[in-house]
């Protein structure tokens, strides 16, 4: 069973990444002839392997996709019979970056792919609502079975806005929920990082303290691997400007560091009581469950080496 990880290599040798790329229609195996963000490929997989392991994807569970732009998983998951509420960022607050690369959502027609779902089904299954993911305090709590993100949280502006997110999300899950997130790992450091702006990259520290402030609210991140593989395509990595050497797009350079994606399981105690929240002076209305719960994360938080 995939745990929360590094990407790497060999997850691209495994019989669940060879499953999910055929569903996605993309080549399997890693190959010289084909030069693309084999990573971002690899976060469609692991997110649907995790949610899939964990009996998510299934007729009658209920998730939330956040900042979904024109992936696939919403018309995916609605084949596999689960009502979804597809969301990105409303278009008003949209500085039109993300419409010129075709990767935001403004309408439940925009995210259907008839390759994967018959449109009866989906139009049955899936609804779309404009969500800023730093502020969620229009979804009401415990409303969903699992909830995910593809390499969104890194996009809100800081470390902690990420984290933020990744935290009130838990608000909203069901007991005994799920919560999938993929985003930038920093392989180079556990000290300096890329601290806010457009992108910025976690650390083993800043995931490791994220799950410690969940540990409050009665959840927590699944067990860690940080592992970040020593196969020849784990070492080598993608200069700036990308796609453009013979590396394979697995690991890359992103400022003066070398990142990747890692995947984060986020799980809810299936006996979540509320009261036990409130006794800690928690608000389940609150739109930010973590300005209220620790404020660990930024005391450890280390800022990017000039």
């Amino acid at each position: 069973m995939l745990q929360s990880t590094v990407c790497r290599y060999e997850h691209f040798l495994a019989p669940w990444y060879a499953k999910w790329t055929k569903l996605l229609g993309f080549p399997t195996p890693v190959t010289l002839e084909n030069n693309f963000s084999y990573r971002k490929i690899w976060e469609w997989c692991a997110i649907m392997q995790a949610l899939d392991e964990r009996g998510m994807l299934r007729a009658g569970k209920r998730g939330i996709g956040f900042a979904v732009g024109n992936e696939a998983l919403p018309s995916i998951f609605a084949a596999h019979g689960v009502e979804v509420v597809a969301t990105d960022l409303p278009s008003e607050q949209s500085d039109g970056s993300w419409e010129k690369g075709n990767q935001h959502a403004s309408h439940l027609e925009s995210i259907f792919q008839a390759n994967h779902v018959a449109e009866a089904d989906f139009v049955r299954l899936v609804s779309f609502q404009p969500t800023n993911m730093m502020d969620l305090s229009a979804l009401p709590d415990s409303s969903f079975d699992f909830a995910w993100s593809s390499c969104a949280m890194e996009h809100l502006g800081s470390l902690e806005a990420g984290l933020d997110f990744a935290r009130n999300v838990m608000r909203i899950l069901k007991p005994g929920g799920i919560a999938v997130h993929t985003t930038e790992y920093n392989c180079s450091s556990n000290d300096a990082t890329m601290t806010e702006g457009w992108s910025v990259i976690y650390r083993e520290q800043d995931l490791r303290a994220l799950d410690r402030s969940l540990r409050p609210m009665q959840c927590g991140l699944e067990a860690f691997d940080f592992d970040a593989g020593t196969h020849d395509y784990d070492l080598g990595y993608d200069p700036e400007p990308h796609f453009e050497s013979a590396n394979r797009h697995i690991k890359l350079q992103f400022g003066p560091f070398v990142a990747t994606s890692f995947l984060m399981i986020a799980r809810k105690s299936g006996s979540y009581s509320m009261g036990a929240i409130s006794d800690l002076g928690f608000s389940s209305s609150q739109s930010s469950i973590a300005d209220s719960v620790l404020s660990v994360v930024a005391d450890e938080s280390v800022e990017v080496g000039q």
